[in-house]
């Protein structure tokens, strides 16, 4: 794939770099300095402007965050009973139910509710409806009695978690046209490009190199995309030969093999996340959240994966459920990820600096979540990145959306500040520096050089200058996926 010639004139190369002129050719920088434009090349000009290495976004469940943005919004919930008026109010606002409908809502948060949600407060506010109320973590969804009927299930509170839910969700996903979820995962894409990413890690429970595929059919993808396997998927993945990193034919050069994912616990919001110490106030059955996968079997998965080129990334939150993945690899023996990483053992955070491992987490999450930590983990250095920095691990920031927004300057003012509201910094020790932040943000590139992929972004500002509010409302003037405009300001200047 092949773009046209790009000059970018006057722009400083990197945070605090100098000014020069750069070109673009056959998908790559070809020349950084003080340049003459030749025939043919499209010349782009922002007096001021900072060129720095395409941003990424490691945790992404595509075709929910795209579906995430047609769902009703209940986020702002203060309690079971305010979710249910929400979903209540904004149907009010639509056309007429027709029969057989399941009315979607996303974003409740009970981690502070004193009353937990139940199938009945749906039932009674909306008899005979079928609704289903994702948890904004994703690890729970609140069923009503005709939808739990519908899928031949009962439960008692209505409240399904972890793989129950995820079970669940991927079977109400079904029920869309995959043509109308490419188009609006498509939409959803172009989207990020507009905030600079330009590579994502899709960690949506689907069969994930099919579904883009199909995506690329009609031409290249907004951003590279790497598919993760799940482990329904992971026989056909060993069978075909894939392996992590390499390219998937039909892909136009942006899809590749992801790593194969696999999930320790649960989740803090939902109190599923496994702990070496109890939950206050848990049920006498489930007082250090819920282990998903003991450590026998995730080191024999994580070994099937590795001895066929596909790097494991394990999902894990609690202290005890990292401490059970850092076993893993250190049995193992192979690269990889650990997703998430909220709650580590001091003893522990020096263990995520060994080789080929990468720590995967989502600084907008530890904002959202700060007040159910304090509640849930008191006393603990949560969502702990200064010491994870500090002990050598490698990071890589991510917005685990829909759980979030995917706007990675969000996340890089929230791993620099500690804060997104006028409330102190919170934890201020776990705040990392710029620099790393950027690095996290851009998978490791720390400068752009002559041969470098030209998947970049160009922003009318260097974020060093910026403070907390002005870095994470940064706008984005151009980015570019091998060479390619995904995404041009209005504004743009050109000569």
């Amino acid at each position: 794939m092949t773009a046209k010639p790009i000059v970018l004139r006057q722009i400083r190369l990197g945070s605090d770099g100098p000014i020069v002129d750069v070109r673009i050719v056959d998908n790559r920088l070809s020349a950084i300095g003080d340049l003459v434009p030749e025939t043919g090349d499209e010349v782009l000009y922002h007096r001021g402007a900072t060129l720095l290495p395409g941003l990424i976004d490691g945790h992404v469940h595509t075709a929910q965050w795209a579906e995430r943005r047609r769902r009703i919004d209940v986020q702002r919930a203060r309690s079971a009973t305010e979710a249910v008026e929400l979903v209540s109010a904004a149907l009010r606002d639509r056309p007429p139910l027709s029969a057989g409908d399941v009315v979607m809502a996303h974003g409740f948060r009970d981690g502070l509710w004193t009353t937990p949600p139940h199938k009945d407060l749906l039932e009674s506010a909306l008899p005979g409806v079928r609704v289903a109320v994702i948890s904004q973590d994703l690890h729970a969804i609140w069923l009503s009695p005709a939808l739990l009927k519908h899928l031949g299930r009962e439960d008692e509170t209505g409240v399904l978690r972890e793989q129950d839910c995820i079970q669940v969700n991927y079977e109400l996903s079904r029920n869309v046209p995959p043509e109308l979820v490419d188009r609006w995962v498509l939409e959803a894409t172009r989207a990020a490009a507009r905030r600079g990413i330009t590579s994502i890690i899709d960690f949506e429970y689907a069969d994930n190199r099919a579904d883009w595929l199909r995506r690329s059919e009609q031409g290249p993808v907004p951003v590279r995309v790497k598919t993760s396997i799940w482990r329904p998927w992971l026989d056909e993945a060993i069978e075909l030969g894939l392996r992590t990193g390499h390219p998937v034919p039909g892909g136009h050069g942006l899809i590749e093999v992801g790593p194969f994912k696999l999930v320790a616990d649960g989740s803090l919001n939902t109190r599923t996340a496994y702990c070496h110490d109890p939950y206050p106030e848990a049920d006498a059955g489930e007082q250090h959240g819920l282990l998903l996968i003991d450590e026998e079997d995730l080191v024999s998965l994580m070994t099937l994966a590795a001895g066929n080129g596909l790097d494991p990334a394990v999902h894990a939150i609690g202290d005890h459920a990292n401490t059970i993945a850092l076993n893993a690899f250190d049995r193992v023996g192979c690269r990889g990820r650990i997703e998430h990483a909220q709650l580590v053992r001091p003893d522990d955070a020096a263990r995520f600096a060994r080789p080929g491992l990468i720590t995967s987490i989502q600084p907008q999450h530890a904002m959202s979540d700060r007040d159910v930590a304090d509640r849930h983990w008191p006393d603990r250095s949560a969502f702990p990145y200064g010491s994870l920095l500090r002990a050598g691990a490698t990071l890589e920031l991510g917005s685990d959306a829909p759980v979030a927004e995917p706007d990675p300057w969000h996340a890089i003012a929230d791993a620099v500040h500690r804060t997104d509201d006028d409330r102190p910094p919170w934890h201020v020790e776990q705040a990392i520096p710029l620099h790393a932040a950027l690095r996290a943000a851009t998978g490791g590139r720390r400068q752009l050089s002559v041969g470098d992929p030209a998947d970049l972004v160009l922003v009318p500002a260097d974020p060093a200058t910026l403070s907390n509010a002005d870095l994470r409302a940064l706008p984005v003037l151009a980015t570019l996926v091998a060479g390619r405009v995904t995404f041009l300001a209005d504004d743009f200047g050109n000569e």
